[in-house]
């Protein structure tokens, strides 16, 4: 937020800022804080004006409708002010974030898992394919991410064992809990101990902005939005690590869904890539659409869906209610890989990819579905997508 300051209020004071700051917009003010939340609380046609602005900078020529701005390529010691080498940069918290929910949206993670849990016969829940499944997590323990650099603090993302203290790292540890004694007879009940199955989930989340969904009422109730708001409502994004310990959760998911083996940790990128950005990688979903025009008999539209049971039987998949069905149903084709590097070992070894279009309930459809019940969505709250699992 700082560096987006001096860039914009150098600008702001010969005028190249003046069609922003008319509409209630103060880059002196909003940038100097710690937090991108005073900006993500702008409407969408503020982070669109701000982006451009910031393009026009680097530009040597025009972009669309972007003239370039060289000022700042011309002028050294505004340079100086305006950049910071990224060895020398503490790595933080994009935003504030009041609440955060995690959803379970890729078809393939929700059927692995089920499979895991409950068996081949039960792996996909009849309620999935209607609504994107979510829970509610801790805000509290949602922690920045640094792959080559130092965290503000001091610290670098890792697990730990132990409980000793290192002023120069910090680390997810290992969390104890309950672990079921014989998982084929639960009357044995459950012992006290660390989690033996950690692990870590390939996720995609992304941040809301703008006006909080307050209904004429007042500011204690909120309204459903809308696919067209809810899309304006998606500020940006970022990579994410929900960490899972995979035995407490087979333990006590039952009735009310994951507790303590997923309220220690989730760790985020602390750079954020805005919907503009990946305009240009939109594509389809690996689901390619949701329900058809062939109609049952009961008036019920739905279409051949796709057997990812591995048991041979082909499905009919529900097409979404009206306030979910998307004209614009669809993704991104973003890349996404996980390497491993074990303490002792020097290089990463890279087990495992994705691909952002492998969702089946889409990040628009997701904050639609939060606010279906008029809860207030508020900008810096953060939403993750769930385990982002390919078809192999």
């Amino acid at each position: 937020a700082g560096l987006l300051d001096n860039l914009l209020v150098a600008e702001e004071s010969n005028g190249a800022m003046t069609e922003v700051v008319a509409i209630n917009f103060h880059p002196r003010i909003v940038f100097s804080q710690s937090s991108l939340n005073d900006f993500m609380a702008h409407e969408k046609n503020i982070w669109i004006a701000v982006r451009n602005r910031l393009i026009s900078l680097f530009l040597s020529e025009s972009h669309g409708d972007i003239s370039p701005d060289t000022r700042l390529q011309n002028n050294a010691p505004l340079q100086k002010q305006a950049f910071h080498p990224l060895v020398d940069t503490l790595y933080h918290l994009p935003a504030t974030i009041g609440d955060y929910t995690d959803f379970y949206s890729s078809r393939e993670h929700a059927t692995n898992v089920g499979i895991m849990f409950r068996g081949k016969d039960n792996a996909l829940q009849p309620n999935w394919l209607h609504m994107p499944i979510g829970y509610h997590g801790r805000s509290s323990s949602v922690y920045p991410s640094v792959a080559n650099g130092v965290m503000k603090g001091g610290s670098k993302e890792g697990t730990r064992d132990d409980d000793s203290d290192d002023e120069t790292m910090s680390f997810v540890r290992r969390p104890c809990g309950q672990l079921q004694i014989d998982p084929l007879d639960p009357m044995k009940g459950s012992t006290y101990g660390p989690c033996k199955l950690m692990d870590f989930e390939l996720e995609v989340a992304f941040f809301v902005g703008g006006a909080t969904n307050h209904d004429d009422e007042g500011e204690h109730s909120g309204k459903p939005l809308t696919l067209s708001q809810a899309k304006d409502r998606i500020f940006g994004y970022v990579l994410m690590n929900d960490w899972s310990a995979r035995d407490i959760q087979k333990w006590e998911y039952v009735p009310l869904g994951p507790f303590t083996s997923k309220n220690y940790a989730t760790t985020i990128s602390t750079w954020v890539v805005t919907p503009m950005a990946l305009e240009p990688f939109r594509c389809e979903t690996s689901a390619g659409k949701q329900g058809g025009t062939n109609r049952s008999g009961g008036g019920t539209e739905l279409s051949e869906g796709v057997d990812v049971s591995g048991g041979g039987e082909r499905v009919k998949d529900p097409t979404p209610l009206e306030y979910l069905r998307d004209p614009n149903y669809g993704s991104y084709d973003v890349s996404l890989t996980v390497s491993l590097q074990p303490k002792a070992v020097s290089q990463t070894t890279q087990i495992c990819q994705s691909n952002l279009k492998h969702m089946y309930w889409s990040s628009v459809q997701q904050l639609v579905h939060h606010s279906v019940t008029g809860c207030p969505m508020k900008a810096g709250d953060l939403l993750g997508s769930g385990t982002i699992s390919g078809k192999e």
